[in-house]
């Protein structure tokens, strides 16, 4: 009796097709095409990174039909590549992690010959894309969290700036940028000396009875070197506010015809229009690139890693560290859990106590992006379960545990009729 044997081929999936290694100032390219016999030929090929080059190089490959390429990038000079090609070929962003080669021997061009090689038998999985519209957006809300993030920095160090003149108007006022926080503020820009009905006049609401302890705060050993200081950072914070309002203006014009789609964002606790409008920069609005919920997650780095070896399970740290997505579902997450009544609240509280703050957190965040993603892909409306949902669920797998020992003892366990 002969056993046959199972024997499994890598396929060519592209059989013309393209690696491209991209950098700052040069593209190595190597075009795998198939010969008159049916021969593999490799042709190499460096390009400039001009768009003139890389217009020649898209006609090179038009010309030799080649309908597929990948490249490996290291930060953004991918874009320019993916500026020229999207439009006439199909794209692969892949990462490098992906196509470790093996060590020595190592050329730019045989980057990308390894790359191509990996293409054409379909051993390369593309970075997700989206869309030319949907990435404006996308930069427009990470230049907003730049520029707040920016804004808070010079907000710090005017604090710090007070502290070292002796000013101390943050032990009076909660909030040292509010309305009459930054009156005081430009006073100490335009006035030297500052009397009580200065004061009076620039202070609003519950600080008017505060007059006497708002002048006190002000008086130190403010100099014209910190004048000097203070009035070029309060400048600065006052540009960046007024790009962060401009910016805004934007992204809601681009993101108007989304509007339903925003709302029902904004229905998840935690999530407000910005929010939801950064979500969809990141994600876009069809998420037709992922084909269930649990790689969607993953992809946004909210699920654990694996990682066992010899049947033992070592550290499971997510691969993905740092993801904007990510960044942004943990913060939407910490807002969650503030809300009174959520189903988000109720469970942090419960995983915290037995994982931890952060992994609660993270586990909150996966929550989140699970309820996005049947949003987006599916049409689904936000219902929050209530933070009575888990107690009522708990509460009748007690019961339920109670009857079964009840009935192991030889008794049956009614309910008590009040």
């Amino acid at each position: 009796m002969t056993q046959e044997l199972d024997s499994t081929f890598i396929q060519i999936i592209h059989p013309v097709c393209c690696g491209l290694d991209v950098h700052k100032d040069k593209i190595s390219a190597c075009l795998i095409s198939i010969g008159q016999e049916g021969e593999e030929i490799h042709e190499l090929r460096e390009f400039e990174t001009f768009t003139g080059s890389l217009y020649e190089m898209r006609n090179w490959l038009i010309a030799h039909n080649c309908p597929v390429v990948a490249m490996e990038s290291t930060g953004v000079y991918w874009r320019p590549v993916h500026n020229v090609l999207e439009a006439t070929m199909t794209v692969y962003l892949v990462n490098a992690r992906h196509i470790k080669n093996v060590p020595g021997r190592k050329t730019d061009l045989s980057d990308s010959k390894w790359l191509a090689g990996l293409l054409r038998h379909g051993l390369l999985k593309g970075s997700f894309i989206p869309p030319d519209n949907i990435r404006e957006i996308r930069e427009l809300t990470r230049l907003i969290k730049i520029y707040t993030e920016s804004t808070a920095d010079y907000k710090r160090r005017i604090h710090k700036l007070f502290i070292t003149a002796n000013i101390k108007i943050d032990s009076v006022v909660s909030d040292l940028f509010g309305k009459t926080g930054r009156n005081l503020i430009n006073i100490l820009c335009t006035k030297t000396d500052i009397t009580i009905d200065d004061i009076k006049a620039n202070a609003f609401g519950s600080l008017k009875s505060k007059v006497k302890e708002l002048h006190a705060s002000i008086q130190g050993f403010f100099k014209e070197h910190h004048r000097f200081q203070l009035i070029g950072m309060m400048k600065t914070i006052a540009t960046f506010e007024e790009q962060i309002e401009q910016i805004n203006k934007r992204v809601d014009n681009l993101t108007q015809e989304h509007e339903d789609l925003l709302n029902r964002l904004d229905a998840i606790p935690g999530i407000d229009k910005k929010s939801a409008q950064a979500i969809i920069g990141e994600i876009g609005i069809t998420l037709e690139e992922f084909a269930c919920v649990a790689a969607f997650v993953s992809w946004a780095g909210l699920c654990p890693g694996n990682n066992e070896s010899a049947g033992k399970r070592k550290n499971g740290r997510s691969p993905v560290r740092n993801h904007p997505l990510k960044t942004l579902l943990i913060q939407v997450a910490w807002a969650a859990i503030k809300a009174k009544g959520s189903y988000y609240k109720a469970k942090y509280y419960r995983l915290k106590a037995k994982r931890g703050a952060k992994k609660a957190i993270v586990a909150i965040a996966h929550r989140i992006g699970k309820a996005i993603y049947n949003i987006i892909k599916r049409g689904d409306n936000y219902i929050d379960l209530g933070e009575d949902f888990l107690n009522c669920s708990n509460q009748k797998k007690a019961i339920y545990n109670l009857k079964k020992k009840a009935e192991a003892l030889g008794y049956n366990l009614v309910p008590c009729i009040a």
